[in-house]
């Protein structure tokens, strides 16, 4: 399935069960680690947990199971790994600590590029 399919289950998923501030992240020109990041809170540790269960039942219901969980167990950031999607479900307070929206940006693009234009020189 392509990551854009995907994607976009991960989003109704998350949506449906009431996630808060769903972000889509485009991160292909960044890394080779992953096409797209999706980035949503929840407002409790229940909740966090509960958003995870719901996107993994649902891609499990489309034949895709994840290769990794981390951090079910505690409900502050669990992230999903989907290979081509990686899901991060937090803690508001955990989302603006750690600020992946921002960190994953164009900025890092250019600087990224800026360091690859260094290296060929």
């Amino acid at each position: 399935m392509r990551s854009e399919q995907m994607r976009d289950i991960v989003v109704k998923a998350l949506e449906e069960s009431k996630g808060i501030e769903v972000h889509v992240l485009d991160v292909r020109a960044l890394t080779d680690i992953t096409d797209v990041m999706v980035i949503a809170s929840g407002s409790s540790d229940r909740h966090v947990k509960g958003l995870a269960e719901a996107v993994r039942d649902t891609m499990r219901e489309h034949g895709i199971r994840p290769l990794g969980v981390e951090g079910e167990a505690e409900g502050e950031w669990v992230l999903l790994d989907f290979g081509d999607v990686l899901v991060h479900v937090m803690r508001p307070k955990t989302r603006a600590f750690y600020d992946l929206e921002k960190f994953w940006s164009e900025d890092l693009g250019r600087a990224i590029k800026a360091h690859r234009i260094k290296q060929q020189e």
